[in-house]
């Protein structure tokens, strides 16, 4: 009997910009899929419960419905035309992989399966998070792309930490564990600043492993274009976003906010350059904190993004 994975999303139901919901992941026939990883495995009691395991359903909801007609039926200057561009694409909301507070590696285990199943139907993922752990599964599940997939890091922080408290799939550890990943390839790590959990030896890791790590200062002195020239073209590539990668001017909410980051354009040419690159089969968004937002400032600025990546994608296809 196939089972069920994922569970309908939360206020009110509502999905991302109201596209058809679909549970049923093994018949599921769609060009690109919304699903929701609401959590990462707690380093502690205290941690289990956080503030951005609502980040998916709160994602779905914030636009009104004005905004959401708007974005789907208007002219997007980020686009240059419509968010669909007039294609016959077929866009789906998978909702939320079903979770166990009395066990979290089955949230993993649902995950990585979800996520095997969109990447064998050839779907675009969009991965909504949930703290940094979130990725693990899925970069387990991208196995099956057949292909040695290029990691894209975008985070103030390193994440090559191998535990904590014993915790090995904690959101400071999904780069060393895609390290460990054999059919992971080149790792590039864009907007690295300020003090975070790596210590000297995760830093000489990280180098020793070969990964690309650029410091937001980097990025800001020779721009988005000149960094993304050292990723390799014609490559499979996996994006991996955490929200205090970004600047905080745009997304303050986050736990950990540092100046300097990634700011809106950075985010524009990174998103619309890697498709025009290679193939991007999936992307994740995590670490927000809704509860810290001002003025729903990072939600809007979250929605423009996963708006720009659905519309890039559908661009970089076969011509009309």
């Amino acid at each position: 009997m196939k089972q069920h994975l994922t569970e309908a999303p939360g206020l009110l139901g509502r999905t991302f910009l109201n596209f058809p919901l679909e549970l049923d992941l093994h018949t599921m026939e769609a060009d690109i899929a919304v699903l929701g990883i609401p959590y990462g495995k707690p380093y502690d009691t205290a941690s289990m419960a956080n503030d951005q395991s609502r980040t998916p359903d709160m994602l779905r909801h914030t636009p009104t419905e004005e905004d959401i007609t708007y974005t789907r039926t208007h002219y997007d200057w980020d686009l240059d035309g419509y968010l669909l561009d007039g294609r016959d694409i077929t866009v789906v909301d998978c909702g939320n992989v079903i979770s166990d507070p009395s066990n979290h590696s089955l949230h993993y285990d649902m995950a990585e399966r979800a996520a095997r199943l969109i990447f064998q139907k050839g779907a675009l993922l969009l991965a909504l998070g949930g703290d940094h752990g979130v990725p693990i599964p899925i970069m387990r599940a991208l196995k099956v792309i057949g292909k040695p997939i290029t990691l894209i890091h975008i985070d103030a922080h390193l994440d090559w930490r191998d535990e904590i408290n014993g915790e090995h799939e904690g959101y400071s550890s999904p780069i060393r564990r895609a390290s460990e990943m054999p059919w992971i390839g080149e790792i590039f790590q864009i907007g690295m600043r300020g003090i975070g959990s790596a210590r000297s030896q995760e830093v000489d890791d990280a180098k020793r492993h070969g990964a690309h790590i650029i410091s937001a200062y980097t990025l800001h002195e020779v721009g988005m274009k000149r960094v993304l020239e050292r990723v390799p073209n014609g490559g499979t590539y996996y994006l991996t976003i955490d929200a205090d990668g970004v600047d905080p001017s745009i997304m303050p909410a986050v736990m950990s906010q540092t100046p300097g980051g990634l700011t809106w354009p950075h985010l524009h040419t990174l998103v619309h350059e890697l498709v025009r690159k290679g193939t991007l089969v999936g992307m994740d968004l995590v670490e927000i904190a809704p509860e810290r937002d001002v003025g729903s400032t990072t939600m809007v600025h979250a929605e423009r993004l996963l708006c720009n990546v659905i519309g890039a994608w559908v661009r970089s296809q076969q011509p009309l």
